[in-house]
């Protein structure tokens, strides 16, 4: 593991701290997944929230059914057309996940040192003594002295209404546990985590293909969170599965690390994958928590060496319930972004949290803050000398962008693109000024009917650390000549001032092909 992973740009003035936060257009350059519920489900919230900052919406299907999601989705969609402001959907599977079944819905009280049967469900009341399982195979999974927790939102350590268990005994299909502290459980479905245990269930269940199939495909998906992924194969089996969908072929997959076994299989995931998700609640309670913070670091570098996008969960589960992080959240949101992460994934927050809006700014603030002082030449060079030479004609190009654009203190860099690569590896070097990301569509035929590409393109962009895609004319193609190209660049330009990140006089980095050619080139703009 190398040494040199927090890029902190030295040294930095006492007096900066002081001075009060500029508000931008761009909220940060690091992305906020927001995951989207019973909190954030009206018009009103969901236009806050992109006007917050949030860029991608995460449906989460362990909760809710498909027509609840449906009108969120629809909510958010009108959002979307008053803010004027882009956002992608996120579909996030069920996957292997253990629940315990409470049918009454009654709240059911744990107390330490007692004993609790776990059982596979057959249509049993959930009690104190008793709590009927999704799972009849758990009792081969476990041994004596396991650890199993059980909860309605993940234990945090500090949560009353999430308990931790040990086997005490296995008889045939029932597992004996000792209660390790006291908990109170509510509502009908609480999720069940046995450490480093490994359960024969598939990675994508057949619930997960009918609602991907359904309304995944209907509502035409941007990202599949991919949750329990343990193995590249699951990946692959994910994509085969995407790519008999119609338009769901364009769906990136993005791997949620979840546990052990998925963090043993890291390297070969991240091959396969289009991104990473790190899931640090289930993580933390599968590795040891001293050990999270490593894991961190060196999955975040790889990820970042090979220009996927990563994404960290659990930071500011304290903004729950209320307004403000704790200190030691804000500091974790920070070091998440001098660690290397492209987006901060929100769940509980932004789902049943009672301060959405807040804590996308909160959160946006604080990436926005850490993104002033990440060491952008330290990281520049680390990433050059990992590509090693030569490099392919893609990589020059797009490395040669940022460096132009530190060199000559360009306010931002413009790439024409088709399918998003090129942005996507601009992106890679993180530059210290926004990448904006034309989007030039491409007719494309299933030979039924014409169409073109593009929105999923674009959308995908929302993802990537400092990269804001915009959706260009379909008749200027983007391996054009002078004078369509400079009509894009004119709209491009336009933008840019609209949005205020080009000012008069200001110099623009411009990435693009013309023919066969693929062309840096510095502007200079006129009063």
């Amino acid at each position: 593991m190398q040494s040199n992973h927090l890029f902190l740009e030295e040294p930095i003035r006492m007096a900066s701290i002081l001075e009060p936060s500029k508000a931008r257009f761009f909220a940060a350059m690091t992305k906020i997944v927001g995951t989207l519920g019973p909190k954030s489900q009206s018009i009103e919230t969901l236009s806050a929230c992109l006007e917050a900052g949030m860029s991608v919406a995460r449906f989460d299907f362990s909760w809710g059914d498909a027509a609840y999601h449906q009108v969120t989705l629809n909510n958010l969609k009108m959002a979307v057309k008053s803010t004027k402001k882009l956002c992608a959907v996120m579909l996030d599977t069920v996957g292997p996940e253990l629940q315990v079944v409470n049918t009454v819905e009654t709240s059911i009280s744990l107390k330490q040192d007692d004993t609790v049967i776990l059982t596979p469900f057959q249509g049993q009341v959930a009690t104190p003594e008793l709590l009927p399982i999704n799972f009849d195979g758990l009792a081969k999974a476990v041994k004596v002295g396991d650890t199993i927790f059980v909860g309605k939102y993940l234990f945090t350590g500090s949560e009353i209404t999430s308990v931790w268990l040990e086997v005490k005994s296995v008889d045939k299909d029932d597992v004996a546990c000792t209660v390790k502290n006291t908990a109170t459980l509510t509502g009908a479905l609480f999720t069940l985590h046995a450490c480093q245990v490994r359960i024969e269930m598939p990675t994508l269940s057949d619930i997960d293909k009918e609602v991907i199939s359904t309304w995944g495909a209907q509502n035409k998906i941007d990202f599949l969170s991919l949750s329990f992924t343990r193995h590249a194969e699951d990946v692959r089996e994910a994509r085969d599965f995407l790519s008999k969908l119609g338009d769901l072929n364009q769906t990136q997959i993005f791997a949620k690390i979840e546990n052990i076994e998925g963090l043993t299989h890291f390297d070969e995931i991240l091959q396969e994958a289009d991104g990473i998700i790190f899931s640090r609640g289930d993580l933390g309670i599968d590795i040891g928590p001293e050990k999270v913070f490593l894991f961190q670091k060196e999955s975040l570098n790889k990820c970042n060496m090979a220009g996927k996008p990563a994404v960290v969960t659990r930071v500011v589960d304290s903004m729950t319930d209320n307004l403000r992080p704790t200190r030691a959240e804000a500091t974790d949101v920070a070091n998440a972004v001098l660690d290397g992460s492209d987006a901060i994934l929100l769940g509980a927050e932004t789902f049943r949290g009672l301060y959405p809006v807040e804590t996308i700014s909160t959160v946006g603030k604080i990436c926005a803050e850490a993104e002033k002082v990440f060491n952008q030449e330290m990281y520049f060079k680390k990433t050059v000398r990992f590509v090693r030479e030569p490099m392919t004609h893609l990589e020059s190009i797009s490395s040669s962008a940022v460096r132009a654009a530190i060199k000559v203190k360009a306010s931002v860099i413009i790439c024409f693109t088709s399918t998003g690569k090129a942005a996507r590896l601009i992106a890679k070097y993180r530059p210290t000024m926004p990448i904006l990301s034309v989007v030039i569509p491409r007719l494309k035929t299933n030979q039924l009917h014409w169409s073109f590409s593009g929105a999923f393109e674009a959308r995908q962009s929302l993802v990537v650390r400092g990269l804001f895609p915009m959706l260009a004319d379909p008749r200027h193609p983007a391996e054009s000549h002078t004078v369509t190209n400079e009509s894009v660049l004119k709209v491009a330009l336009d933008h840019g001032k609209a949005s205020g990140v080009i000012k008069s006089r200001d110099r623009v980095v411009i990435c693009q092909k013309l023919g066969d050619d693929s062309v840096v080139k510095i502007i200079e703009l006129e009063d």
